[in-house]
């Protein structure tokens, strides 16, 4: 496989899987797949990640994660500035990894992939090669 075509992979699926958090914790998917399902179950789930920090910060906290998944979803998906939002998708992902793993064990940041989402996505960075990226698309690269 090329790897502008692995990066394009790299790209949608970093950002599908925040959009999907995303929906979920918006009440999107069904209660039958739903991890929260809602915005308060979400909130609880951050409060007991992040149990050093106070209950009245968590709700902003909250809302900082999810502005922070909605912006790098839609900057990844549409390639523009695609390897800075990469590596912040991926110190992201990181922080969520580690608050699992202090919190409530390695096990559920192993089984939900985010060590390696947050591999992913810093893998991403390191990738220069362009494809289908709106930067190149407006500003022309000189050769």
């Amino acid at each position: 496989m090329n790897k502008k075509l692995i990066k394009l992979f790299l790209r949608f699926a970093i950002s599908i899987g925040f959009l999907s958090a995303v929906a979920d914790r918006f009440g999107l998917w069904s209660k039958e797949v739903s991890v929260w399902g809602n915005w308060n179950s979400f909130l609880e789930y951050t409060q007991l990640i992040n149990p050093w920090i106070p209950d009245s910060v968590i709700p902003t906290i909250g809302i900082i994660a999810t502005a922070a998944e909605i912006i790098f979803a839609i900057f990844l998906i549409s390639g523009f500035k695609t390897e800075f939002f990469a590596k912040l998708s991926g110190f992201l992902l990181l922080i969520f990894a580690l608050s699992m793993t202090f919190s409530t064990g390695i096990k559920g940041a192993l089984d939900f992939s985010v060590f390696s989402a947050s591999a992913g996505a810093f893998a991403l960075g390191l990738m220069k090669e362009k494809y289908l990226e709106l930067d190149t698309l407006i500003f022309k690269p000189k050769n």
